[in-house]
């Protein structure tokens, strides 16, 4: 395993379409691998494969398991989001944007569809602040990044 490069905003590659992965090989694991390392190494709690400058669909996400300091480390490769629910705001910031934060408007609730490491096909629906931290990978490999999203909260007086 190894520690990465992190891809900064400014770099056309953020803003491509990343391809399907189409070979669950050891390449693949060796990517995912690296990809945690990185992701851990940069405090992050989620990474995907262009913030490490490879156009492939494949994320990592560290879920909040409840009563658990530790959170589940979670793999998806080709994931699609198939079904939204409710909606919620709040701040986000991105290892590939460091020193940026703004309020995004995220779904409550999705329901993803993704194949594990071994290009089994799986569903898994996450709900709070799982969502918005799967939603928040998957947009990376649509080329887009968290501030494209931001919303305007007005300010409490």
């Amino acid at each position: 395993m190894a520690v990465r490069d992190i891809v900064k905003d400014g770099e056309p590659l953020l803003r491509k379409k990343s391809r399907p992965v189409e070979n669950f090989d050891a390449k693949l694991h060796i990517l995912l691998d690296d990809m945690l390392e990185t992701m851990i190494a940069a405090n992050g709690v989620g990474i995907a494969a262009p913030q490490v400058g490879i156009l492939r669909q494949a994320v990592i996400c560290e879920l909040e398991v409840e009563g658990q300091e530790e959170g589940e480390i979670f793999e998806m490769i080709n994931p699609v989001i198939i079904a939204k629910k409710g909606k919620q705001v709040g701040p986000e910031g991105c290892l590939s944007v460091p020193g940026k934060r703004c309020d995004v408007l995220r779904p409550e609730t999705i329901t993803v569809t993704y194949q594990d490491r071994f290009g089994e096909k799986k569903e898994r629906v996450l709900s709070g602040f799982n969502a918005v931290v799967a939603s928040h990978e998957i947009d990376h490999l649509s080329g887009i990044l968290f501030y494209d999203k931001e919303v305007k909260v007005p300010k409490k007086k």
